[in-house]
C-alpha cells in the first residue's frame, strides 16, 4: 500500500476547503495559506490524478462531476479519521482493548497466573495475551505492554517498578541428605550432586554470598535443565541439591518435602522482582489498571511470602 504523504494531505485539505468556502481567498484564510499556494496544490492534485476537478472563472469555482465525487469520498475519509481519533481518545480513557504481557514461566504458573486471571475477571472488556517464557523477552521489540522480570535490570528503555526482593537459596530433599550427607561449607558442594539450571546467568558456577563473604563453586550437575519446575521435581525425588528462587521452593519447605542447605548462604546478592513497561508516557487507562492491579497484589508482600501457613 502506498504511503499517504504530507503533500497529498495538503492537496486533500485544499480541495475540501475550496468545496466548503467556495473561493481560493476564503479557503486560504481558513487554511492560513496564500491563495496562490492553494492554486498550486490543486494543480498538482489534478496533474497527479490526470483529471480536471474544478473549472475556474474570475468570479467563482465550479466543481466538475469528478471533482464532486472526489470531494464526497474525501469527506467520508476525513470523517473516518476523526472517528478513529475519537475512538483512540476514548480507548485511552477506558479500561478496554488488548494487553500483551510476558511472565517468567515457572513463577508465572506458580504465583502470577491467578493474579492475571483475577484481573481478567475484574475487567471483562480487556483481552489478555500472556506469554510464559524463561527466555529474555525484549518487550519493546516484541510489542509487549508489560512484563515481570526477575533479577537485575539493564535495559534503560524500560520503566520499572520493584515489586519485592528476590533471593536464591539452596535446598534438598531429606532423602538426599540422609544418603549423601549435608554440606557444611560452599566448597563441600563440589562433592555433591547438584541440579544445574541453564537459565542462571552464572551457569555452571554458583556464586554464593554470606554478608561480605563471597565464594564461587563450579557445581557438579547430575541433571541439567532449562526449566525450574522440572528441577524442583528432581529435587523432591532426591536427585540432588537445588539452587533457585525462594518463590520456587516455599511450599515444599513449609510442607517438609525440602529443607534448606547452607541456610546462611544464598546465590548472588539480593535482587528483585520487577514490573516493567516500555514507557510511562501516554499510558492508557488499561495499562495503568494492570499496573495498579499487580502492584496491589504485592502490596502486602510477595504472594509466596504471604501464603497462609
Amino acid at each position: 500500500m502506498d504511503l499517504f504523504d504530507s503533500r497529498q494531505a495538503d492537496e486533500v485539505a485544499t480541495l475540501l476547503a475550496l468545496a466548503e468556502h467556495g473561493s481560493f481567498a476564503a479557503a486560504g484564510r481558513a487554511l492560513q495559506r496564500h491563495p496562490s499556494v492553494l492554486s498550486k496544490r490543486l494543480s498538482a492534485l489534478e496533474s497527479r490524478l490526470g483529471v480536471r476537478l474544478i473549472e475556474r472563472t474570475t468570479r467563482q469555482l465550479r466543481f466538475t462531476d469528478e471533482g464532486q465525487r472526489l470531494v464526497a469520498r474525501f469527506g467520508h475519509a476525513v470523517s473516518l479519521i476523526a472517528e478513529a481519533e475519537q475512538d483512540a481518545r476514548e480507548g485511552a480513557a477506558e479500561v478496554r482493548g488488548r494487553l500483551r504481557i510476558a511472565l517468567p514461566a515457572a513463577m508465572g504458573r506458580l504465583w502470577l497466573g491467578d493474579i492475571v486471571s483475577a484481573f481478567a475477571l475484574a475487567h471483562p472488556s480487556v483481552a489478555l495475551e500472556v506469554e510464559y517464557a524463561e527466555r529474555f523477552v525484549d518487550i519493546v521489540a516484541e510489542g509487549f505492554d508489560a512484563a515481570i522480570r526477575i533479577g537485575e535490570l539493564a535495559d534503560n528503555r524500560l520503566v520499572a517498578k520493584k515489586l519485592c526482593d528476590h533471593r536464591r537459596i539452596l535446598c534438598a530433599a531429606p532423602s538426599y541428605l540422609q544418603q549423601h550427607g549435608e554440606p557444611k561449607t560452599p566448597a563441600d558442594l563440589a562433592d555433591h550432586h547438584c541440579l544445574g539450571f541453564t537459565g542462571l546467568h552464572s551457569y555452571p558456577e554458583w556464586r554464593l554470598t554470606r554478608g561480605d563473604d563471597k565464594q564461587t563453586v563450579k557445581a557438579r550437575s547430575r541433571l541439567v535443565s532449562n526449566d525450574n519446575e522440572a528441577q524442583l521435581c528432581a529435587a523432591r525425588m532426591g536427585v540432588g541439591i537445588l539452587a533457585g528462587g525462594d518463590w520456587l521452593m516455599t511450599k515444599d519447605l513449609r510442607e517438609g518435602r525440602l529443607v534448606r542447605v547452607l541456610p546462611e548462604w544464598q546465590l548472588d546478592a539480593d535482587t528483585g522482582v520487577y514490573l516493567v513497561r516500555p514507557s510511562a508516557r501516554f499510558n492508557t487507562a488499561t495499562t495503568t489498571a494492570l499496573k495498579d492491579w499487580i502492584e496491589g497484589a504485592f502490596a502486602e508482600g510477595a504472594p509466596w511470602v504471604t501464603l497462609p501457613r
